[in-house]
């Protein structure tokens, strides 16, 4: 009777200890989520480009092959930080952009009509830690601004910032630091000069060289006041001007009628393509024809015409019958 109980004791302790042999580890405790709070951590010169003549719009895309905040982690092997973003970037970026841009002086949204667009492109916005440098923040951006017609003027620029923040590598603190500071430097290396430059009409055509005329007013060539001064002998005879151009960027016209001799007028040049950089290729031929005379032309170089803010010529026309 004893080594039937015995027998009976020592099974049910070796099924009690394959049971346990069995039973499921506890699951390893999943890392805490933290939270990334961006900001926008420094503002540029405040009013640097008031009083433009032309508004901006902004319009944002995020072109990230990789959308994780956080892409390197060797501080293990095994396992990242867990991290949540506040606000979201899609977010962030465009409102925080305005931001920067308005400080300028920047007048954003002004008239849909005439206003300029910036089109910005983000690439990367990450910030990782690598063993012997700590977190590092990356913010790759293109940029493209198109007039109110839509074409190119500033063609795409890719614009970056990077920051280094050394520290431990559990502290989202310093990655957070990382990462703002980064956005900060991409949005300093836009050149502010230039976007403000499509957006200003100067007085003089020289501080605007290569800015070409598109019938849009939005040039100092545009608002250029040339004085006509053409007289014949004798008088009464009719004038006619055309533009004679050497480069693609202008097209030759066909002869616009004016008025007769003696003609005396302030006029506004509206060359299509026209800039200071090529108006040495561009001639304006005033011709001058009256019954019973032989006809006669003048051609004017453009560049001098813009800086003599003049056309002027006297005419004697000779009878046909000589």
């Amino acid at each position: 009777m004893k080594t039937k109980t015995f027998f009976v004791l020592a099974t049910t302790a070796l099924l009690v200890t394959s049971c346990s042999a069995f039973r499921k580890a506890p699951a390893p405790a999943q890392p805490q989520t933290q939270t990334i709070n961006l900001a926008l951590v420094e503002l540029p010169q405040a009013d640097k480009y008031a009083n433009l003549e032309y508004g901006i719009r902004l319009n944002v895309q995020d072109d990230r092959s990789d959308k994780r905040l956080i892409q390197v982690y060797d501080a293990t092997a095994t396992s990242k930080p867990v991290v949540n973003v506040n606000p979201t970037i899609g977010s962030f970026i465009p409102e925080s952009m305005r931001r920067y841009m308005r400080t300028m002086g920047l007048n954003m949204d002004a008239d849909v009509a005439t206003d300029y667009l910036m089109q910005v492109t983000i690439k990367e916005f990450h910030t990782d830690w690598l063993s012997g440098l700590g977190w590092n923040g990356t913010v790759i951006m293109d940029v493209k601004i198109f007039d109110h017609n839509r074409a190119v003027v500033y063609p795409t620029t890719e614009v970056a910032g990077r920051a280094n923040i050394y520290g431990n590598a559990n502290s989202v603190g310093l990655a957070q630091q990382a990462i703002n500071k980064a956005y900060a430097a991409a949005l300093a290396d836009i050149d502010w000069d230039r976007v403000a430059f499509f957006l200003h009409r100067a007085n003089n055509p020289k501080d605007e060289a290569s800015k070409k005329v598109a019938g849009e007013g939005n040039t100092a060539l545009e608002h250029l006041v040339i004085h006509w001064n053409i007289n014949s002998r004798p008088q009464g005879a009719d004038v006619e001007w055309r533009v004679v151009s050497k480069t693609p960027e202008v097209k030759n016209q066909n002869y616009k009628y004016l008025e007769t001799t003696p003609y005396e007028s302030s006029e506004t040049l509206n060359i299509p393509g026209l800039t200071y950089n090529n108006a040495g290729n561009v001639q304006i031929e005033v011709r001058v024809v009256k019954k019973g005379y032989m006809s006669q032309s003048k051609r004017y170089d453009l560049l001098s015409v813009i800086d003599e803010k003049e056309v002027s010529g006297m005419f004697r026309l000779v009878p046909e019958d000589e």
